[in-house]
């Protein structure tokens, strides 16, 4: 349960810490961008997103067993996120946080970190795509500008809300939203180690500055940013509130350990590595403590940043703790221009992630399974979508070990994932 920085550290050098260097700062400018649009899916404040960013990817970094894991709030958490703000308020939602933090510390020190690997693929990959399917339905509104009150929660009501306000569409949010999509593919595909996630979203919402088109921004909307981290404290508690948000806490925990050795996984992979999984838990532990004494959301390792920082050149748990000081140096400087990004690019920005989030070059391989996993990832992501993810955890994993001991003393063997 060591983490790794005190065993990269033994041989720390210069080019190691230039190396590091560079790719923290690359990975702040990619995840400035999705912390602040994370944080506003999630019915959070946007300097909420940076908070987190900053708290719990420091922690994430210092204390983890990964050497190139890169933390921060994530688009898994947003569906979650969003429903217990919504049913708790955001009170509640610092508190479940926070004890989210205390049970993954019980499950890293009761070295449970391996047996995250037992949980049925399919389950992740259908809660997976659920998550996309919500967080890209819940970006349409901005996208399309659409005037229309508070959009509900709940799936079926949401689509119809949004549906009834069609005749709201604003052409010129479109064309920014679109604008960013396109522009944040084409950079992605012309130069994949340039950070061209900040670019496309302060391109388009340059445009909108610049030409004061009718579009809403985060100033807009929200006021001006905070620029400086708020001072520790402690969530309120009471043991009424404690037990009203023990599921939700335990869902946070599972998401977060999940999410995290799935990240350091495909990590390990990438650097020809081996990430410590029962450090990484703790890790994941402290950092959502941390983050709730902040009153930040909770956080994990994050995929497609910390595959960023491997290709940007990260080469030890350094790079991650200089992404995290990048963005409070952002945040300290200059929080009155993130002000200035408009939500239409933010929403774009969003959809993309969704769309990534649901991995369609894996489709084919899905519906080419056995029957059992083909039933089980529609199953977990019908209830993700049309129930909650608790359900669809809960569920998902249940049906997954009554198949595994129904295949017991087949030929086919349950094997836990691996990707």
């Amino acid at each position: 349960m060591k983490p790794k920085i005190l065993t990269t550290l033994a041989t720390y050098d210069r080019q190691q810490f230039t190396a590091d260097l560079i790719a923290g700062v690359t990975v702040a400018m990619i995840a400035l961008p999705l912390s602040l649009a994370i944080a506003i899916a999630s019915g959070a404040g946007p300097e909420k997103g940076l908070i987190t960013a900053i708290v719990a990817g420091f922690l994430i970094s210092a204390l983890g067993g990964s050497r190139v894991q890169i933390g921060g709030p994530t688009g898994a958490f947003i569906v979650v996120v969003f429903g217990v703000i919504a049913e708790h308020g955001y009170d509640g939602l610092v508190l479940a946080t926070f004890m989210a933090g205390i049970i993954m510390l019980i499950a890293g020190y009761l070295k449970a970190g391996n047996l995250v690997a037992y949980v049925p693929e399919p389950v992740i990959n259908g809660f997976t795509i659920g998550i996309g399917i919500i967080i890209a339905t819940s970006q349409l509104k901005d996208l399309f500008g659409l005037n229309t009150a508070q959009v509900p929660a709940e799936f079926i009501a949401k689509v119809e809300t949004l549906w009834a306000a069609r005749g709201t569409t604003s052409g010129v949010a479109l064309g920014i939203g679109v604008a960013t999509m396109v522009l944040i593919v084409v950079l992605r595909r012309l130069a994949p180690r340039f950070p061209g996630l900040i670019v496309a979203v302060g391109v388009t919402s340059a445009l909108v500055a610049l030409s004061a088109l009718p579009v809403d921004t985060i100033f807009s909307r929200f006021g001006t940013l905070p620029s400086s981290l708020p001072m520790p404290a402690l969530p309120d508690f009471s043991m009424t509130r404690v037990v009203e948000l023990l599921p939700s806490a335990f869902v946070i925990a599972f998401l977060a350990g999940i999410e995290s050795l799935l990240s350091a996984m495909v990590a390990d992979r990438m650097i020809d590595g081996h990430h410590r999984p029962n450090a990484e838990i703790l890790a994941q532990g402290f950092a959502n403590i941390g983050s709730a004494l902040f009153t930040g959301l909770p956080a994990t390792g994050a995929i497609a940043r910390t595959a960023t920082n491997v290709r940007a050149g990260g080469k030890t748990p350094v790079a991650g703790m200089v992404h995290a000081l990048t963005i409070l140096l952002v945040m300290l400087l200059a929080a009155p221009l993130a002000g200035y990004l408009a939500m239409p690019a933010l929403a774009g920005l969003l959809i993309l992630t969704a769309w990534n989030m649901t991995e369609p070059h894996r489709w084919r391989s899905y519906m080419q399974a056995r029957p059992s996993d083909r039933l089980l990832l529609l199953l977990t992501l019908v209830l993700t979508v049309f129930a909650d993810l608790t359900v669809a955890i809960g569920v998902g994993v249940a049906v997954g070990l009554a198949l595994r001991l129904r295949a017991q003393g087949r030929k086919e063997d349950w094997t836990p994932r691996d990707r």
